[in-house]
C-alpha cells in the first residue's frame, strides 16, 4: 500500500480534459463484442477496470485490437464482435467452466452475466479481487433467475464468485426495488436473447448509457416517463424501458466523452480553494449523470456549462468552475441516482459550506467499492470536519474548512481522490494511505491535479 501527501495549495488554474468515461467505456466494449462485425471505440479509458473488460470479451472470443489514443489516458480500440450468441457457440473450444477475472470492475461483474445467461449453452464463472468478493450481486441474480437463468453465487447467492450457465430465457416485467443502472443494464442485455419483450421499471431515472448505445446498435428499445416530473430538488418520476429481442446488433463507432465523475473532483477543488478557476473540456453531459451540478448550484457554486457535440447519443461539452462561498443543502432520494458516484464530493464540499447538508435515500453507497457512507464520514471526521452517518446517507455540518490529517482509501478509488482534493483545500495537508486505488479509474489523477497548481 502506497501513501501520498497533498499539501495546501494556492489557486488551481487552467484547463484539462478528464479521462474517458468509465461507465461508457465498459458498455461500449461489451456491446461491440455482442455485435456482428467490427466496431471502433475512440477514447476508451485506459485503466485497470476497463482493461479487465477488454480481457473478458477477448476471452469470450471477440477480436480486440488496442492502440494508444490521441487523448490523455485513452486508448483506441477495435472490436470484432462475435454476435449475441457467440460465447455459447464458441464454448466447446474454450473448455469447461472457464473463469472470467473481472478484477475490481463492478460494472463488468454486473453487466456481463446478462449476456452469458441467455446463451443456451456454456458455463462461466466470474470472479475478481478481494473487494469484488465483498460487493453484493443478489440484485442481478434475482431478475436473471426470474427470466429462467441458471445463476449461482456464494453466501446464498449474495456475493461473488458467480457462475452462469447458458439457458433459454423468457422476457419479464421487472420493477427495480432501487434505481440502479447496472442492474437495469444486466436485465436489458439478457432481454436481447429472451423470448418475448422485457420490461424494466425503475423508481427514478438512473444513467441511461446502455439504452442509448443499444438504440445506436439497432436494438428495438423504448423508454417513457411514468407521470409528470417534480420541480423540487430534482425529484423525478419512475421510468419504464421496454426492449424486444433481436437477431443481431450492428457494429457502431463510439467516441467516449470525458468522465463527469472524474471531472467532479476538479470542480469541487476549484470551489473549495480560494482564487481557483478550472475549465474542463470534453466532459460527458448526459442528463442522467450530472445531478451533482444541480446540487452544487443550490449550494451557491459558480459553475458554467457549454454544450458541445454528441456521439452515439452521448452529449458532451465544457464545464467552468471557480471559487465561491457555499451553503448547506438537502439532497433528496430522487436526486441520488443522478449523482450516486459524486455524493462523497458533496460531503467534502459541505465541510466548506455554511450550515448543514443532509443526504438521504443513498443506501446504495453502502454497496460500492467500500461502504461509502461509513468511509466518507470517517474521512471527514479524521480531517477535522463534522459528519455523522445515517442509515441511508449522512449529515455534514460546515466548519469553514478542514484541518487536515490522514485518511485511508480502503481500496476505494473515489475515496483516495477525495483525500487528495481535501489536502489541497485543508490548512495542514492530508496523507492518503492507499493512493494507488485511484488507478482503478484515473491512473493520471495526480499528474493532472498537479498541472492545475500554480
Amino acid at each position: 500500500m502506497s501513501s501520498a501527501r497533498f499539501e495546501p495549495a494556492g489557486p488551481l488554474r487552467g484547463g484539462l480534459r478528464p479521462p474517458p468515461d468509465k461507465s461508457i467505456s465498459h458498455r461500449a466494449a461489451i456491446l461491440a463484442a455482442m455485435a456482428v462485425g467490427e466496431s471502433w471505440i475512440e477514447g476508451y479509458l485506459d485503466s485497470a477496470d476497463t482493461r479487465s473488460t477488454l480481457a473478458a470479451i477477448a476471452g469470450l472470443g471477440a477480436g480486440v485490437e488496442i492502440a494508444d489514443g490521441s487523448k490523455p489516458g485513452a486508448l483506441d480500440v477495435n472490436v470484432d464482435g462475435i454476435g449475441l450468441r457467440g460465447p455459447g457457440e464458441r464454448f466447446p473450444a474454450v473448455g469447461a467452466a472457464p473463469t472470467i477475472d473481472v478484477g475490481n470492475a463492478g460494472t463488468l461483474m454486473r453487466l456481463l452475466p446478462g449476456w452469458l445467461a441467455g446463451q443456451g449453452r456454456g458455463r462461466w464463472t466470474l470472479d475478481g479481487d478481494a473487494s469484488i468478493r465483498r460487493r453484493p450481486i443478489d440484485r442481478i441474480v434475482e431478475p436473471l433467475a426470474a427470466m429462467g437463468a441458471d445463476v449461482e453465487g456464494s453466501d446464498g447467492n449474495r456475493l461473488p464468485p458467480l457462475t452462469v450457465a447458458g439457458a433459454p430465457l423468457e422476457g419479464i416485467s421487472y420493477r427495480l426495488p432501487v434505481a440502479s443502472a447496472q442492474v437495469k443494464s444486466c436485465v436489458l442485455l439478457a432481454g436481447l436473447l429472451a423470448a418475448g419483450a422485457t420490461e424494466v421499471v425503475e423508481p427514478a431515472p438512473s444513467r441511461d448509457h446502455t439504452e442509448r448505445m443499444l438504440a445506436a446498435a439497432g436494438a428495438r428499445i423504448d423508454a417513457e416517463t411514468l407521470g409528470p416530473g417534480l420541480a423540487v430538488r430534482g425529484r423525478l418520476p419512475p421510468r419504464r424501458i421496454v426492449l424486444d429481442p433481436v437477431e443481431r446488433l450492428e457494429p457502431v463507432g463510439f467516441e467516449v466523452p470525458g468522465d463527469f465523475s472524474s471531472a467532479a473532483f476538479f470542480l469541487v477543488a476549484a470551489l473549495a480553494v480560494p482564487g481557483s478557476r478550472v475549465r474542463l473540456e470534453g466532459v460527458g453531459l448526459n442528463p442522467t449523470r450530472v445531478g451533482l451540478l444541480g446540487i452544487l448550484s443550490r449550494m451557491g457554486a459558480a459553475i458554467e456549462v457549454e454544450e458541445g457535440s454528441a456521439s452515439a447519443g452521448e452529449p458532451q461539452g465544457t464545464v467552468d468552475a471557480r471559487h465561491a462561498p457555499l451553503r448547506g443543502t438537502r439532497v433528496a432520494a430522487g436526486e441520488v441516482p443522478l449523482a450516486i458516484d459524486e455524493l462523497p464530493l458533496v460531503a467534502l464540499a459541505a465541510s466548506f459550506a455554511e450550515g448543514e447538508t443532509v443526504v438521504k435515500g443513498a443506501a446504495e453507497l453502502r454497496r460500492k467499492e467500500s461502504d461509502r457512507i461509513a468511509t466518507v464520514v470517517e474521512a471527514i471526521g479524521a480531517l477535522g470536519g463534522d459528519a455523522e452517518p445515517l442509515d441511508d446517507g449522512f449529515v455534514v455540518r460546515g466548519v469553514g474548512g478542514l484541518r487536515g490529517g490522514a485518511v485511508d482509501s480502503h481500496g476505494d478509488h473515489r475515496l483516495a481522490m477525495l483525500g487528495a482534493i481535501a489536502g489541497l483545500a485543508s490548512r495542514d495537508g492530508v496523507e492518503v494511505r492507499g493512493m494507488e486505488a485511484a488507478g482503478v479509474s484515473y491512473p493520471g489523477f495526480e499528474r493532472d491535479l498537479l498541472s492545475l497548481i500554480g
